[in-house]
């Protein structure tokens, strides 16, 4: 079905536009790069993938909050953040925002 994530700046209670994310699929020992996008104003990526077909499967985001903080002149101790997740039914929609402090983080399964 579909793939989507949305980024929450938690220290100042706002979006966080801009983020580039990416996604990728293990393969055997490796990773398979999926596509790569950005938030748009609200901090959202609705679909992920775009023509790519969610597959069961253990997958990744990778968000570049580094670069995303010194582009808006903000100190983060995260380079980036990473979010491994397992798909076991691709024919369900899944959601997996991501709570963005400059020294902490936390995520989760959202619908």
């Amino acid at each position: 079905m579909s793939l989507s994530t949305h980024v929450l700046d938690t220290a100042r209670g706002r979006p966080a536009p801009g983020l580039q994310v990416t996604c990728e699929r293990r393969d055997g020992d490796g990773w398979q790069h999926l596509t790569t996008r950005e938030t748009n104003d609200d901090g959202r990526i609705g679909d992920l993938l775009g023509r790519e077909e969610l597959t069961a499967g253990v997958h990744r985001l990778t968000f570049a909050t580094g670069a995303w903080a010194a582009a808006h002149g903000r100190e983060t101790f995260w380079p980036e953040v990473t979010v491994t997740f397992e798909i076991a039914a691709p024919d369900e929609h899944h959601h997996v925002p991501l709570l963005l402090s400059p020294f902490g983080y936390s995520t989760y399964r959202g619908s």
